[in-house]
């Protein structure tokens, strides 16, 4: 028997009912807020992601799935969606029109990292993305968009994680200053680290070793060395955050290690998944559009782990569910096939019709109208042809009637609805 790949899984019906209704919530929000859907590519060139993500990162040195294509250029399955929303946005000139646009997407990425609760492979997740905005209202809009949806899926245990990352101007005072109290404390990094801390010292800050967490928990915070801009603009997120209700902490560890990344960052972090806290994160990133090859646009987002989101809900997949309407207990060929043609009819009225195909018992397709929860049960056969007319049963209350064979679609339409 061949099973499934390790880190991959199979979305059931009974759990898939639970990913349908989260989807429905997301979207319905996120076009609230005036987001627009963008479906993009599940492959692109490799080249996007390492600019995008950067070459020294895990996901770029490890984890990626990338392979040559016949003619050897290398193509990866996606393991993020934001650089290819960056890369439609540029490649289709979506700003010359207007550069401010809000997008959104959800869909499967891809990475192999090992797998444990709450991760996998192939992994969902919902993206947002606002182009040519400079203004940190627009963070604290997300953020604002990221605790209402938590709310509205019954979400607990969740807090706001934000920091500043700063701007090319008070940066370089920032890493030389981590670089120093990197040097005193090289020797309890690990391997990684001790490679980044000169190429890109903010990577080690994010680094999920607990030696390397512990060694740096006293390193320099970027929100000591902000210029003037940054505080204006990170004390403005603080105070709009206060003024529309949300609870946050300010987390001097909580980084981005590339340069294109600036002002705000965030997560949204949970104590129900254990060391894999994050559920949701985002942040600006005002230099990624001319990193790959635009105009200079500032842009912020976020992405949710849809994987983890629905073990956190309090949603359950059982409030979705949706039964059938009625069974059609067909007893007899000729019932039967006018059975089939009353189902296709009665779907196409948007009246969830099953039926059984196998000829059996009228015990045993009661049975299964029972196992499917059916609300009714419409019984015709060989005697009710005869009479001209079906019985259809409320398998609540147990009340019978009989319903004429002439216009039987339109007459059991108007005792359901």
């Amino acid at each position: 028997m061949i099973q499934l790949i390790r880190g991959f899984k199979d979305i059931l019906p009974g759990e898939v009912e639970l990913w349908q209704a989260v989807e429905k919530v997301a979207r319905e929000l996120l076009e609230d807020f005036g987001f627009k859907e963008i479906r993009i590519p599940i492959v692109e060139r490799t080249e996007l992601f390492a600019r995008s993500i950067g070459e020294d990162t895990d996901i770029v040195e490890k984890e990626m799935y990338t392979f040559p294509d016949r003619k050897g250029d290398l193509i990866t399955l996606r393991p993020e969606a934001t650089a290819s929303i960056v890369r439609a946005y540029i490649q289709h000139r979506l700003y010359a029109k207007d550069p401010v646009q809000k997008f959104y997407t959800i869909g499967p990425m891809f990475r192999r990292e090992r797998p444990q609760k709450g991760r996998y492979r192939q992994f969902y997740q919902i993206n947002a993305e606002i182009f040519g905005v400079q203004s940190g209202l627009v963070d604290v809009q997300l953020i604002f968009l990221l605790v209402r949806l938590f709310a509205r899926l019954e979400v607990a245990d969740v807090i706001t994680h934000i920091n500043s990352l700063g701007c090319p101007k008070c940066r370089p005072q920032f890493k030389a200053a981590l670089s120093e109290f990197f040097a005193s404390v090289s020797d309890q990094l690990c391997a990684d680290c001790i490679r980044r801390k000169d190429r890109n010292p903010l990577r080690v800050l994010d680094c999920k070793v607990p030696a390397c967490r512990a060694a740096v928990a006293d390193a320099p915070a970027i929100i000591d060395h902000l210029c003037s801009e940054c505080k204006a603009d990170f004390d403005e997120v603080q105070n709009m955050l206060q003024k529309l209700g949300v609870p946050f902490v300010v987390d001097k560890n909580l980084v981005r290690g590339l340069d294109y990344y600036a002002r705000t960052t965030f997560e949204i972090q949970t104590g129900s998944l254990g060391a894999q806290n994050a559920v949701a994160g985002g942040g600006r990133y005002d230099g990624l559009v001319s990193e790959l090859g635009g105009p200079d646009i500032p842009a912020t987002g976020f992405a949710i782990g849809f994987d983890r989101l629905t073990e956190l809900t309090g949603l359950a997949a059982s409030q979705f569910y949706r039964k059938p309407d009625i069974f059609v207990a067909a007893l007899g060929d000729k019932s039967r096939l006018l059975a089939f043609e009353w189902i296709c009819a009665l779907g196409d009225e948007g009246i969830r019709a099953e039926l059984d195909f196998a000829g059996k018992s009228l015990k045993s397709q009661m049975k299964r109208a029972d196992r499917l929860a059916a609300d009714h049960v419409l019984i015709v056969g060989d005697d009710e042809l005869a009479k001209g007319e079906a019985i259809l049963r409320n398998m609540k209350t147990k009340d019978q009637a009989s319903i004429p064979l002439d216009g039987l679609v339109e007459a059991i339409k108007n005792r359901i609805y």
